[in-house]
């Protein structure tokens, strides 16, 4: 009896289990249409100047006491005051409107998602950008992905250089494959010493489950009209001829990936950087992948000295209903943890 209560026990928890993965794979399946059918984005400016110094600010009355404050801010109105004047000398000459940097951000997945948002954000710039004295930066961050979607994220950035806007390039982490496309097109591009850049090349991999199925007498028909409409399949038996067609495709794709880097950066050697090799920053700098080696915090932290620099946004706006999709997602998934651990802890589990 002792053995068919604990069997209970343990069947409860892993019907438990079941249900609650189900519950996960229904509100994500929910979340995704509602997503796609009711999508709203809402547009978030923050002034960086103002946030660095609100930051400077807070520091400084940690860290001073109250007689160096006081003549901390008594030299700012100093200064202010003598500023005021030299204006006024000038044949009350007004002053003229600081330069504007335009900081837009992208991370990439393998399809590029963010490209949603991005071109938001860039459309919303390209309408008030002065193309003679601003500049737009891109804090780019991505291994690469999709050709086809890495390509209208790098067309996004198009825009600026046909506009004749200053672009700039800055790059903490990885612009590989398809983030370096997206890097190239800038005026500039500025890394970290350590930041992954380059990987030009095309890659596409896939099983094949012909042999298996063919073991057990399982049958599988492609059937097609046009001559390459399927070159490899996973299922069906590849051909050498189909083989050649797709290797053919690669090396298409790989020459308009080498043409589209050769043409906005001439002064790299496309064939030598072209391999699919990955260099580190110092190593990207020497052989013109990038054009200076500095964080992307360094870079807008020197612009706030003589721009106005301002972070450009958009997100996907989420309704009562996605966020507490969110939240039941996210207390299900505790507690399937939960559950899971308790699983590892008992007899059957260990």
């Amino acid at each position: 009896m002792e053995f068919l209560s604990e069997y209970g026990i343990f069947l409860a928890k892993a019907v438990t289990v079941v249900i609650a993965i189900l519950l996960i794979i229904a509100a994500a399946g929910s979340a995704a249409s509602r997503n796609k059918s009711h999508s709203k984005k809402e547009m978030k400016i923050e002034k960086v100047n103002e946030r660095l110094e609100a930051y400077r600010d807070n520091l400084e009355h940690m860290i001073l006491d109250k007689e160096a404050l006081k003549a901390r801010e008594k030299a700012e109105k100093k200064k202010n005051k003598a500023e005021k004047k030299s204006r006024k000398q000038q044949n009350d000459t007004p002053e003229e409107a600081k330069p504007r940097v335009y900081v837009i951000d992208f991370e990439g997945d393998i399809k590029a998602s963010a490209v949603d948002t991005f071109r938001e954000a860039v459309t919303t710039v390209l309408q008030v950008v002065d193309k003679d004295r601003d500049e737009v930066v891109v804090r780019l961050e991505s291994p690469g992905g999709m050709v086809h979607s890495y390509g209208l994220a790098a067309a996004q950035l198009d825009r600026f250089r046909k506009a004749g806007v200053k672009l700039t390039a800055c790059v903490d982490k990885v612009a590989a494959s398809g983030g370096y496309m997206m890097a190239c097109v800038a005026d500039k591009i500025v890394a970290s010493p350590f930041a992954i850049m380059g990987s030009i090349g095309v890659v596409a991999q896939l099983p094949n489950f012909h042999r298996l199925l063919k073991k057990h007498d399982i049958d599988f028909e492609v059937l097609t009209a046009g001559e390459h409409k399927r070159t490899l399949t996973v299922f069906g038996e590849n051909t050498e001829k189909g083989r050649q067609k797709f290797l053919s495709d690669l090396e298409d794709t790989h020459q308009l990936f080498k043409s589209y880097v050769a043409e906005r950066r001439p002064a790299v050697d496309i064939e030598k950087v072209a391999t699919g090799d990955i260099w580190f920053g110092q190593r990207a700098l020497d052989v013109s992948l990038v054009d200076e080696l500095c964080t992307s915090d360094e870079y807008l932290m020197l612009a706030c000295q003589e721009s106005d620099v301002f972070e450009v946004e958009f997100k996907e706006k989420q309704g009562i209903a996605d966020k507490l999709g969110i939240a039941v997602s996210q207390a299900v998934e505790k507690s399937v943890a939960r559950l899971l651990s308790q699983f590892q802890g008992s007899q059957g589990f260990k």
